[in-house]
């Protein structure tokens, strides 16, 4: 018989907290579309970094570095929004359904191998956001 773990460790429950309102809450992207802007370095296939995306970016400024014979690329050409909805973020906001736009947003490089490498950018992007005072943050895969 074949025993597969998934390398995860138990974890100690935290202590129940009750989050902000939405409506009160600012709110950050994390895609894994390997998004950048025009003037930064494109990721490479396997990057473990990320990238930093200011809140008020222009999507006419934005690159998809992540290529994939896996999915079709055409929606995102048509509308960013799908894999980094910073536009509907913006409406909400407008709304006043959520509080604010953090003002920095990050992307990773998508198909990772190796989980484990990303830790360190990880954590470097859990701060960056906790000194934003971000109080949420989507994950959007891709």
């Amino acid at each position: 018989m074949l025993h597969v773990t998934s390398g995860m460790r138990a974890q100690t429950p935290a202590p129940w907290i009750t989050p902000k309102p939405l409506r009160e809450s600012k709110v950050a992207l994390i895609s894994t579309a390997g998004l950048h802007r025009r003037t930064d370095e494109p990721f490479r296939p396997g990057a473990i970094d990320y990238r930093l995306l200011p809140g008020d970016v222009d999507f006419a400024d934005l690159v998809a570095s992540h290529v994939s014979s896996n999915f079709d690329r055409s929606a995102f050409q048509q509308d960013p929004n799908i894999w980094f909805p910073l536009d509907r973020l913006r409406e909400m906001v407008a709304a006043g359904e959520v509080g604010a736009v953090g003002n920095w947003h990050y992307t990773f490089m998508g198909a990772q191998l190796d989980h484990n490498a990303l830790r360190e950018a990880g954590e470097e992007v859990g701060r960056l956001l906790a000194a934003d005072e971000v109080d949420l943050a989507l994950l959007i895969p891709v």
